[in-house]
């Protein structure tokens, strides 16, 4: 119930309208960032990803563009993310409360990023702005099919950091690994290129969603191959049984979205990387949940739309201009952590498209 009626408090924010406006700020930064790129230049391309994604998370959930603010946000998360694995161990509960080095590190983290948020969630409800930014809706949000209240403060805050973790995390690695491929595949390039091209070289706003289908097939083949969230788990409230199995209550049963992904019963040659994968027909052709890097159900992301908007854009503002190169005999290696990340940095060579 409490999960239901957060849902429906956050929804106004992912309205089509909101979303287009979100648009604007996405391309922007994305120009910035190909703007200050420099022809034969080697970059991490994960690093820049995850700063670009932080730039634009922070400008749409709680329109900032302070540098300052985003490096510690991304700091802190780093933390969160490297802890993932105790999420699985038994009575990872208690082990939070233990004086050990780890749980210290986390919980000063946490500190860090709730000063953050805190303070921004009382900036704002003291001069009760709306700042067109996602923290904007969820503050003046009611629940009008319900009590009729908002959200408190510490349900703010729970929200802030589960789209920050959404909106930047997995995009970044979303395009990451999206031009890893593109670099690997020049044919899948040069026609996502082609499309590109053909709205004008102009600043793109989300009216041109729809004509970017290519692109968004390019995404939509590099989720599959990488998915951002490459498993997701749910507990047993309590006993059932499923294909024969016995799932005790409190078990948590993980759902795989790379297993899922790179089954040949709906993905022939699963680790070739073939966009043509994603055109309508063939879509329509595979069952619901052989693809599912929102996850699914009544708990599916909530900013799916905003996701796509944002890849789709980011890839094409920055693809206008550049192409990103791989070294010789590259090989990727990934950390699976919360999100599905490369091991190391992906050092890729900037050439000019101009």
């Amino acid at each position: 119930e409490f999960h239901l009626r957060q849902r429906r408090l956050a929804q106004p924010a992912f309205h089509r309208q909101r979303v287009a406006h979100y648009g604007e700020n996405m391309v922007e930064h994305a120009a910035r960032m190909a703007a200050e790129w420099q022809p034969g230049a080697t970059i991490d391309v994960h690093e820049q990803m995850m700063r670009l994604t932080l730039a634009v998370v922070g400008k749409t959930l709680f329109d900032y563009d302070s540098d300052a603010e985003a490096g510690e946000i991304g700091e802190a998360l780093e933390i969160f993310l490297g802890m993932f694995g105790m999420i699985f161990l038994p009575f990872s509960e208690l082990l939070e409360r233990l004086p050990i080095p780890p749980m210290i590190r986390l919980n000063q983290a946490r500190k860090r990023l709730d000063a953050i948020i805190f303070r921004l969630i009382r900036e704002r409800r003291a001069s009760g702005e709306d700042r067109g930014d996602l923290l904007s809706m969820l503050l003046r949000a009611q629940d009008v099919e319900g009590d009729g209240g908002g959200m408190s403060d510490q349900q703010l805050r729970d929200e802030c950091v589960t789209l920050i973790l959404a909106g930047h995390e997995t995009t970044a690695n979303a395009l990451t690994w999206t031009w890893m491929l593109l670099s690997q595949n020049p044919e899948a390039e040069t026609k996502m290129h082609a499309e590109i091209d053909a709205l004008g070289g102009r600043r793109l706003t989300f009216e041109d969603l729809g004509q970017l289908k290519y692109t968004e097939m390019v995404l939509a083949e590099s989720m599959r191959l990488f998915p951002p969230a490459w498993a997701i788990g749910r507990m047993a409230m309590e006993e059932h049984e499923m294909a024969g199995y016995r799932i005790p209550p409190r078990s948590m049963v993980v759902c795989s979205q790379w297993v899922m992904h790179h089954d040949a019963r709906y993905y022939p040659r699963p680790e070739l990387f073939d966009p043509e994968r994603w055109r309508p027909e063939a879509r329509a052709a595979r069952p619901k949940f052989s693809y599912f890097p929102f996850g699914g159900g009544p708990r599916q992301c909530i900013g799916e739309a905003f996701a796509w908007m944002e890849g789709v854009l980011l890839l094409a503002t920055l693809a206008e201009r550049w192409k990103l190169r791989l070294p010789a005999g590259f090989v990727p290696a990934w950390k699976p952590l919360i999100t599905l990340r490369p091991k190391g940095p992906m050092r890729m060579q900037l050439e000019s498209r101009s």
